[in-house]
């Protein structure tokens, strides 16, 4: 069958064997794995609809890639590739991920220097800011709390280090926040168009 195939479309049987079909199954499988990432979290985001259709195209491709793999079951150009392609699909789909800096994160920041300057400056930029008197083992420190947009979240830590170099502080993601920056909000909205209908108004 596949030879009849390759010969119809003009190419070398062989090299539609070892070559072009493995090269399909790889790339199909990039795509498939980048939107299982992608799925994954949206679905934790909240993102029924935008999840369920991102689920709904990665099993497609799945089962097209499993048939390829299946018509070529003596091919280990085939099982190299459908490993190739898992493992860069992962690596895809984390730049992608991060690419997009999806969702909300809470910043913790602890110090035991002042926290007034970095507090008032944080907002000033209509950052929601709670804070809190501590005890460490080295003595009183204060805690910053802040709910931030994972976009600006590079930016806030650097300004952070900028007040206290010192400062101690760790990152924890958020599912679901009612109020953001000042805004009421449902979150992070995709700014791609096909995406956009599936947003949470």
């Amino acid at each position: 069958m596949e030879s009849g195939l390759a010969e119809s479309l003009g190419i070398n049987p062989s090299f539609f064997h070892w070559v072009l079909v493995p090269a399909m199954i790889f790339l199909a499988r990039i795509v498939d794995v980048s939107i299982n990432t992608l799925r994954v979290i949206t679905m934790l985001n909240g993102k029924k609809w935008l999840s369920t259709t991102l689920g709904f195209f990665e099993s497609l491709i799945w089962l097209i890639v499993i048939s390829q793999i299946l018509q070529n079951v003596s091919s280990w150009a085939s099982y190299l590739a459908y490993a190739g392609g898992f493992a860069g699909g992962i690596f895809v789909g984390m730049k992608i991920e991060n690419a997009l800096a999806m969702g909300t994160v809470i910043l913790r920041v602890i110090t035991q220097k002042s926290a007034d300057d970095l507090v008032d400056f944080l907002r000033s930029k209509k950052l929601k800011v709670t804070t809190i008197e501590a005890e460490s083992n080295d003595g009183g420190v204060k805690v910053v709390f802040l709910i931030v947009k994972r976009k600006n979240l590079s930016s806030i830590i650097n300004k952070v280090l900028e007040f206290n170099p010192k400062a101690f502080y760790s990152v924890e993601n958020v599912k679901y926040v009612n109020q953001l920056d000042g805004d009421v909000t449902t979150g992070y909205k995709l700014k791609i168009p096909f995406f956009q209908s599936f947003n949470r108004k």
